[in-house]
C-alpha cells in the first residue's frame, strides 16, 4: 500500500547508509527500488564530489541536484565560457543545498566568484586557496553592495582557507574576512606574511599590498572568543611573533599547524603550550630549530592533545619521549623522518605502569631508520588494543620478528606501510618463525601442529590476521614472492594496495590478489616486470572498482592489457602506464577515446630525453 512503500523505502535507504560508498553504488544498480533508495544513502554531509569544470559536467551537475549533494570541489576552472556555464549551472542546482565549496587554484573573476557565492546561503567551509586571480587586483570587495551581498551568503561561515595566495593584502583579508562573522578556522598557510614589528606601526589604514602579521593580530584580537583553528605553515613565523599569538586575551585555540615554520624556537614553543593550554592538535613538523625540549613542553603542558605532529625535526632524538605518557587523550603521533629516534625510549614510555594513551589509534615512525625490530615489537604489544594505522615506511633494519609481532597484537589495523623494508620475506607474512626467534615466541604461542604436519619451523600469527585492512603497502619488500603472496593476500575489504617493485611477482601472483582482494580502488604494481598480458586478462575480472591504477615500468605489458582494463574496470579515473616500452602513444590515445574520462599518464625516453604527458 501507499504507506509501506515509503516506509520500506526508508527502510532500505538506512541499510544501505552502513555500507562503503563503493558498496552504495553497486547497489544502486539492482533495480529501480534499489537505486533511488541509494540516492537517499548517498547524501552523505562528509562526501566530497569532485566536478570538472567542462561542458560535459553540466548533465552531472543537474543530475546531483536531485541527492542535494552538499559538499563539491570544482577543478580546472579558467576564464573559458565552459567556467561560465558550470558556475552558473552550479549556482542554480547546487548552490542553495552546498555546504562546502573548494574553488582550490582556480581562476575566476570577482563577478563569476560573487554570483556563485552569493547562491550558496548555506555555506559553512570555503576554499580560495591558489585563486591568485581573484586576489591578484587588490580590489575584491571594495564596492560597498557586493560586500552585503557576499555578507548575507557567508554570515555562516565557520571555515576559510586562503592558503598559497601570493598577492593576499591587509586591505582585501579585512574585507573577505569580515563578511564571515562567525569564522573559527582559517588558513593563511603559505602566505606571504611581514613580520616586521615596526611596519605600518602608525598607518591609518589597511594595506593593499602587502600581509602583515600586525593585521593578522588585531583580527584574532577581535575574534578571539570564537577562533579555534589557525593555520601558518610555510611563512617565516618568528618566536617573537608565536609569542604574541599565544597571549592574545580570550584566543583559546584548540588547532594550531605550523609546518615549515623554520625559525621558531623551543623556548617559544614552550611559551605557547603555557598560553594555550587547551590545544588539542598540534602540527609542528619541519620546525627545524625544535630539539628534545619542545616534545617535553607539549608533553607536560598540553594534557588534552590529540593530535602531534613532529615530522622531519632532524634534531629531536629518544630523550624528548620521556613525558609522552602524560598525553593520556593522544590520538595520533607522527614523528616520521625524525633520524635520531631508535623509538626505544618511546617503548619504555607505554610500559606497565604506565601504559599507553587509551585512545591512541595512528603512530607513524616512516624513515626513522634507527628504528628496531625490539621496539616495534614491544610498540605492538603495548598499542595491541587501539591502534588502526601504523607506518613504518623505509625502516629498513626491521626483519620478520617485526611483521609477526604486528601480525599477532594489533588487530585493529586498518592502515599498514611497510614500504622499503627490505628484510620482510615469506616466512613473515606467512606467519613460519624460526626456532632460535626465543624472544618473541614467549609472547606469542605457537598454533599446535598434528604430528604430520611438524617442520623445523613453528606457525605464528600472519598477516591473515589483520581482517581490518583497508590499506597495505608492500613496495621495495624486494624478498616476497608469490609463495607467500598466494596465501596471504586476502583481504576482503582492502581497498590500497601496493605491491611495486616486487620483480618476482608473477601473473600467478597477481590473480591470487585479485581473487583475494576484489573491493581495491587504488592499485600499484609499477616495476612488476613479470607480469604480462594474460594474468591481467584474468585478474581484471575481479577488480570491478578499481580507480587508480599504477603500471609503470611493466614492459611485458601490451596494448591487450589496455583492452582488458578498458572493458573490465569501467570506474577508473587515473591510469599510469609510463615507461611500459609495450605500450605506444597510440594505444593509450585510442584508451581514452573510450574513456574519455580517465587521465592516462605515459612517459618515453626519446633521444636521451625524458618526454612525459598526461593524455
Amino acid at each position: 500500500n501507499s504507506d509501506s512503500q515509503p516506509m520500506s523505502h526508508r527502510m532500505l535507504s538506512y541499510i544501505l547508509s552502513f555500507l562503503p560508498l563503493a558498496d552504495q553504488k553497486e547497489a544502486s544498480l539492482v533495480n529501480h527500488a534499489w537505486y533511488y533508495a541509494a540516492q537517499s544513502a548517498l547524501r552523505e554531509t562528509d562526501v566530497r564530489y569532485i566536478i570538472p569544470v567542462a561542458s560535459a559536467s553540466l548533465t552531472s551537475i543537474k543530475s546531483l541536484s536531485r541527492r542535494q549533494v552538499s559538499c563539491i570541489s570544482l577543478t580546472n576552472m579558467d576564464s573559458s565560457s565552459d567556467t561560465s556555464n558550470v558556475l552558473q549551472s552550479i549556482s542554480y542546482f547546487l548552490g542553495p543545498h552546498l555546504h562546502s565549496l573548494s574553488l582550490r587554484g582556480g581562476t575566476l573573476t570577482e563577478a563569476s566568484f560573487v554570483a556563485l557565492i552569493t547562491s550558496c546561503s548555506g555555506l559553512q567551509v570555503l576554499d580560495l586557496s591558489g585563486c591568485n586571480s581573484l586576489f591578484m587586483s587588490g580590489m575584491l570587495l571594495d564596492q560597498p553592495e557586493t560586500v552585503q551581498q557576499v555578507r548575507e551568503a557567508l554570515a555562516n561561515l565557520r571555515e576559510l582557507n586562503l592558503a598559497n595566495l601570493h598577492y593576499l593584502a591587509d586591505a582585501s583579508f579585512n574585507r573577505l574576512s569580515s563578511c564571515a562573522p562567525k569564522l573559527e578556522h582559517l588558513s593563511l598557510a603559505h602566505c606571504h606574511i611581514t613580520f616586521d614589528p615596526h611596519h605600518n606601526l602608525f598607518a591609518q589604514q589597511a594595506s593593499s599590498a602587502i600581509l602583515s602579521f600586525r593585521n593578522i593580530l588585531c583580527f584574532l584580537k577581535e575574534r578571539a572568543s570564537r577562533l579555534v583553528a589557525l593555520d601558518l605553515s610555510g611563512t617565516n613565523l618568528p618566536s617573537t611573533a608565536l609569542q604574541a599569538l599565544g597571549q592574545v586575551v580570550g584566543l583559546h585555540l584548540q588547532e594550531l599547524t605550523l609546518r615549515g615554520c623554520r625559525d621558531i624556537s623551543t623556548e617559544a614553543v614552550a611559551a605557547l603550550c603555557h598560553q594555550q593550554q587547551g590545544l588539542t592538535s598540534l602540527d609542528l613538523s619541519g620546525c627545524s630549530e625544535l630539539v628534545d625540549g619542545a616534545l617535553l613542553a607539549v608533553s607536560r603542558g598540553l594534557r588534552g592533545l590529540r593530535h602531534l605532529r613532529m615530522e622531519k625535526l632532524q634534531r629531536l632524538t629518544d630523550a624528548g619521549f620521556a613525558a609522552l605518557h602524560g598525553l593520556r587523550e593522544l590520538r595520533s603521533l607522527d614523528v616520521a623522518e625524525c633520524c635520531l629516534v631508535s623509538g626505544r625510549e618511546l617503548a619504555k614510555v607505554l610500559e606497565f605502569p604506565k601504559g599507553p594513551p587509551p585512545h591512541l589509534t595512528s603512530l607513524r615512525l616512516a624513515y626513522c631508520s634507527l628504528l628496531k625490530d625490539k621496539s616495534v615489537i614491544s610498540l605492538a604489544q603495548g598499542l595491541g588494543s587501539s591502534l588502526k594505522v601504523l607506518d613504518l615506511s623505509s625502516c629498513m633494519s626491521l626483519t620478520n620478528s617485526s611483521l609477526l609481532a604486528i601480525s599477532a597484537s594489533l588487530p585493529q589495523l586498518t592502515v599498514l606501510r611497510l614500504a622499503w623494508c627490505k628484510e620482510i620475506t615469506d616466512s613473515g607474512l606467512l606467519g613460519l618463525v624460526d626456532p632460535d626467534m626465543g624472544f618473541f615466541l614467549p609472547q606469542l604461542p605457537p598454533e599446535p601442529l598434528a604430528p604430520s604436519q611438524e617442520t623445523p619451523k613453528q606457525l605464528a600469527p600472519s598477516l591473515l590476521m589483520l581482517r581490518a585492512l583497508q590499506e597495505l603497502d608492500l613496495t621495495a619488500c624486494s624478498k616476497l614472492t608469490d609463495t607467500s603472496l598466494t596465501q596471504v593476500l586476502k583481504f576482503p575489504c582492502l581497498k590500497r594496495l601496493s605491491l611495486s617493485l616486487l620483480l618476482e611477482l608473477t601473473d600467478t601472483g597477481l590473480v591470487a590478489v585479485a581473487r583475494g582482494c576484489p573491493s581495491l580502488e587504488h592499485l600499484a604494481l609499477s616495476h612488476c616486470s613479470r607480469l604480462s598480458d594474460r594474468g591481467w586478462d584474468q585478474a581484471v575480472n575481479f577488480w570491478k572498482r578499481l580507480q587508480h591504477l599504477n603500471l609503470s615500468s611493466c614492459n611485458q605489458l601490451t596494448e591487450q592489457t589496455l583492452v582488458s582494463i578498458r572493458k573490465a574496470c569501467r570506474q577508473l579515473t587515473v591510469l599510469d602506464v609510463s615507461m611500459c616500452q609495450g605500450i605506444s602513444v597510440a594505444a593509450v590515445r585510442h584508451f581514452q577515446a573510450q574513456l574519455p574520462h580517465v587521465t592516462c599518464v605515459q612517459s618515453r625516453f626519446v633521444g636521451g630525453a625524458d618526454l612525459a604527458m598526461s593524455l
